[in-house]
């Protein structure tokens, strides 16, 4: 078997710039071509310019570079979108049809990332179960639904080996958020240690499903490396890490900074925030592919410090 060739879209994100790293180290920089609109300042892996929409470009890079497998991360987030909805919807749905049908033709396996904003608020907040009625209040929310099914769709109609994991908010020291509604969880760690004080845009009790950059980047290689036989989730797995409020990720860090002070002035996101789920149930990934946390709220919030400590 001919070794992997790997594409990623979306490279410069959140999450892409330390999948991509961690990528690179497993496979040789030399398997892997990151993408994105512009390259990255810090960028050191080979790179090409890509926008998601033009899809006789990705595809002439699938060709150019034998791609045999795509992580598609190139998406606009949850805050971001509801800003310009058009825009996000483009970019979410055109985009993922850009690469699947690509996937379709040359037999390539595809990693899409979905999210808990998949839920909406009809289902239940605490435990949130892994088959319920989807019914997202955003327009992130339900273009990732509708990505969901659409990978489905042409797993089950082509045989595309699609992949997806619902995260959680992502937190990390690596690189910065992107537009998303759980951000102050790592804008946080930021304030704390340059000023010493945040004021957050969501409530002081507003639980959220989080989950530490280590983790979500090992849950997704832990994902594609698995058996086929053992994914029987096609729309995407739940995976939880650790779900905290505002006040409680305060409280964890004045344990480190013992003079930093928080403030909350809550703004649009809350309402995105309410609709969310404050806890998820993950048994199927655990059962199918051995999925398991290694960071809580305590673990996390001392490796967040020392290694921002170190760059600041």
């Amino acid at each position: 078997m001919a070794p992997e060739k790997i594409l990623i879209t979306g490279a410069n994100g959140q999450i892409g710039t330390v999948l991509a790293k961690a990528l690179s180290e497993k496979h040789g920089s030399d398997r892997i071509l990151t993408t994105d609109l512009r390259p990255a300042t810090h960028a050191l892996l080979p790179f090409a310019a890509l926008d998601i929409l033009d899809a006789d470009r990705l595809e002439w890079l699938i060709r150019e570079h034998g791609i045999t497998t795509i992580y598609h991360l190139a998406a606009i987030l949850s805050a971001k979108g509801e800003q310009d909805p058009a825009l996000a919807w483009q970019v979410n749905m055109d985009g993922w049809f850009n690469v699947l049908e690509p996937a379709r033709k040359y037999g390539l396996k595809v990693f899409f990332p979905s999210t808990i904003a998949v839920f909406g608020d009809h289902i239940p907040r605490e435990g949130t179960p892994q088959h319920v009625p989807l019914q997202p209040t955003t327009v992130y929310g339900i273009s990732k639904v509708g990505g969901e099914l659409l990978g489905a769709y042409y797993h089950a109609n082509y045989g595309v080996d699609v992949r997806s994991l619902r995260y959680p908010g992502i937190i990390g020291y690596e690189s910065l958020p992107g537009g998303g509604t759980t951000d102050y969880a790592v804008e946080i760690f930021h304030h704390a240690l340059a000023e010493q004080r945040y004021t957050c845009f969501l409530s002081a009790e507003t639980r959220l499903p989080m989950m530490y950059m280590a983790d979500a980047v090992r849950a997704t290689l832990m994902l594609m490396e698995a058996p086929s036989e053992n994914i029987r989730v096609r729309t995407a797995y739940n995976i939880a890490g650790m779900s905290f409020s505002p006040e409680e990720i305060a409280a964890a860090i004045q344990k480190h900074i013992p003079d930093f002070q928080i403030t909350y002035s809550p703004d649009f996101r809350q309402k995105i925030a309410e609709s969310w789920p404050a806890s998820i149930d993950d048994t199927e990934a655990r059962q199918d592919w051995g999925w398991r946390p290694m960071y809580d709220l305590e673990a996390m919030t001392e490796d967040m410090i020392k290694h921002l400590s170190i760059t600041a």
